[in-house]
């Protein structure tokens, strides 16, 4: 499934990665997942691009996203779950992008995780803005399909002063129709950063996101101003979704 976004060049939105990989050098499970959204002004997130990239927009408009969730089995290629690890937990503060070659993606403003090794690692091979974390996870519920679930994430960065975020949501009925907008906040196949100067692109491929409509009991977080837009989490999310998860991979696209 797959719609046409304004932008000429710019590939489409599809619910499956457009560019399957050539070879999985990295896979994980991204599972009890949350996407919080707000609209920011589109200059305001170019600050934030890296050279040879701008906001991917839609119908206009450009968001910033806070995404707490639990990183699970993370290991290389096909070998086996790294030990201690591959599993913990991580909020992202994202924005939304395109390259010249139309590729939709993601730019990471702040990635906080659990484990120092990991933000280590992180920082250090893919040069990722990761911030290592005191961070809790829990989920209230039995309902099945999770369905009135109440999930609660919160993160607090090491150091005197630090940001912190907080945020509990309500989980609502199985998404059987994700609105336009819903999928292209969602439907993102890679991530852009620049390294030594240079920009650099990887891909990764997972099955279409089971989401649900979720709403927002708590948001209390610092992470966003921290990332560069003060004030925007005091006014209500634009879009809250809930995922039970999927596996991911991140890789070589085909040649």
């Amino acid at each position: 499934m797959a719609f046409i976004n304004e932008g000429g060049r710019v590939e489409p939105v599809t619910t499956t990665a457009p560019r399957p990989l050539r070879v999985a050098l990295l896979r994980q499970q991204w599972l009890d997942l949350t996407l919080l959204h707000w609209e920011v002004p589109v200059e305001a997130a170019a600050r934030f691009m890296p050279a040879g990239t701008r906001p991917d927009t839609f119908g206009g408009r450009t968001y910033v996203g806070l995404v707490p969730f639990r990183m699970v089995g993370t290991g290389f290629g096909r070998g086996p779950e790294l030990p201690f690890v591959g599993t913990f937990l991580e909020t992202n503060v994202r924005l939304y992008s395109v390259d010249g070659q139309g590729r939709r993606g993601v730019v990471f403003r702040s990635l906080d995780a659990d484990r120092l090794a990991v933000v280590l690692a992180a920082q250090a091979v893919l040069g990722l803005p990761y911030r290592w974390a005191r961070m809790r996870y829990s989920r209230r519920g039995v309902s099945g399909n999770g369905a009135g679930d109440v999930v609660e994430y919160t993160a607090r960065r090491r150091g005197a002063g630090a940001a912190a975020s907080h945020v509990t949501i309500e989980i609502g009925e199985p998404l059987t129709e994700p609105s336009r907008l819903e999928q292209w906040l969602s439907a993102r196949w890679g991530l852009h950063r620049s390294r030594l100067g240079r920009l650099g692109y990887l891909p990764n491929e997972h099955p279409t996101w089971p989401l649900h409509r979720a709403e927002a009991v708590v948001v209390d977080d610092g992470l966003v101003t921290a990332a560069g837009f003060p004030l925007v989490t005091q006014r209500p999310p634009d879009s809250v979704l809930w995922s039970p998860g999927v596996p991911a991979a991140f890789g070589l696209p085909p040649r």
